[in-house]
């Protein structure tokens, strides 16, 4: 069955997986960037309000980065923000082939005493109609899985996938792309072989039930994280073993007809993302011999956010100095996604970038 815009969301698949492109996930709520602020020396010093806020995102959708960006995912607030002169934020990314998405869970709520499902399937739909009249042409959902030894649960696993899938199907329904993010958590210190094995679990389960609930996956993203250790495992891999992991994991769990992948970055430096999402690239063009099953790109938040954020200090005067950084660090990373990146990194920093308040015990603020 054709959706009601079934030609809209193939043009905007299409541009999202255009040759180069990512996506910039600059999401993040309210919540979450006011921790980032209060965590960051050079940014502690800032109130968390929305013209706080509006300011630093004003960068971000300003910078040049038609090139590099198919799209930007946004938070509800920031859709419908302008900038100092009046000009809406939707408006300048239209302007430069940047589609607008935007983030349509609202947040993780407890599952028994170790897990989380995520809030907001009960007003979806009535949302994405409204959103896509906003503006919007696609949208993400986070899930977040907490591993142990014993963790993820069953119960975890199969709840999470049930509602990425019910998401995604309204998403089609509504005219939105969906992006559909299982994220495994990355604080934690489980091992190589734990990742692997967790990661086939889960992503088997949403393909599952994406095709239970008949998404079109040619009209679906995944954004997943990388195969990769707990960030305290005491042995970390490197970016070849990072890659011939998650390609072992895809082929197991990932059907040929998924429009694409769109990595996010996790508790990696800014380097360190560009760096593995090069050599998943690189890999995938010899294994499948230049023809891969799915675009390998990126989505990421923190590794494309952590210096500029820095650079601004909350002063107007280094807009240009970040909106200059913030092009560096996308077109580093559309290289990396068709396997042409060549160091040096533009990123000035070596510092992971994991945050403990992003799952459980620290739930992702709304």
């Amino acid at each position: 069955m054709a959706f009601k815009y079934q030609g809209s969301l193939a043009e905007s698949v299409s541009h999202l997986c255009g040759r180069g492109k990512g996506i910039l996930a600059a999401d993040e709520s309210p919540g979450t960037l006011g921790k980032r602020l209060k965590n960051t020396p050079e940014l502690s010093h800032l109130e968390n309000v929305e013209e706080t806020r509006r300011q630093y995102r004003e960068i971000l959708v300003t910078s040049e980065t038609g090139s590099c960006f198919g799209g930007i995912i946004l938070h509800e607030e920031t859709l419908l923000q302008s900038t100092k002169d009046g000009k809406p934020f939707v408006e300048i990314l239209k302007g430069k082939g940047v589609l607008p998405g935007i983030k349509v869970d609202q947040g993780l709520a407890p599952l028994g005493e170790e897990e989380t499902v995520t809030k907001g399937l009960d007003t979806l739909e009535e949302r994405c109609a409204k959103y896509r009249e906003q503006g919007a042409r696609f949208a993400k959902w986070r899930s977040a899985l907490k591993v142990t030894g014993s963790l993820p649960s069953r119960q975890c696993i199969e709840e999470n996938a049930e509602q990425l899938a019910r998401y995604a199907r309204i998403c089609q329904e509504q005219g939105l792309v969906p992006i559909v993010e299982p994220e495994i958590l990355i604080t934690s210190d489980y091992d190589m072989a734990r990742s692997r094995e967790v990661s086939t679990q889960v992503l088997k389960e949403v393909v599952r039930r994406l095709q239970e609930h008949k998404v079109d996956m040619k009209l679906c993203l995944l954004k997943p994280q990388m195969v990769m250790p707990g960030s305290d495992c005491p042995t970390q891999a490197g970016s070849d073993e990072v890659a011939a992991a998650t390609l072992d994991v895809f082929d197991e769990c990932l059907p040929g007809d998924l429009a694409g992948v769109f990595f996010l970055s996790g508790g990696l430096t800014e380097e360190q993302a560009t760096v593995n999402l090069n050599k998943i690239n690189l890999l995938a063009r010899e294994r499948y011999n230049n023809a891969q099953p799915w675009k390998l790109s990126f989505s990421f938040g923190r590794a494309l956010q952590a210096s500029v954020l820095k650079l601004w200090k909350g002063d107007p005067s280094n807009a240009p100095a970040c909106r200059e950084q913030s092009l560096a660090l996308a077109q580093a990373n559309s290289k990396a996604c068709e396997g042409l990146y060549q160091p040096p990194h533009p990123s000035p920093s070596t510092a992971s970038l994991v945050e403990t308040f992003r799952g459980h015990q620290g739930q992702q603020p709304n």
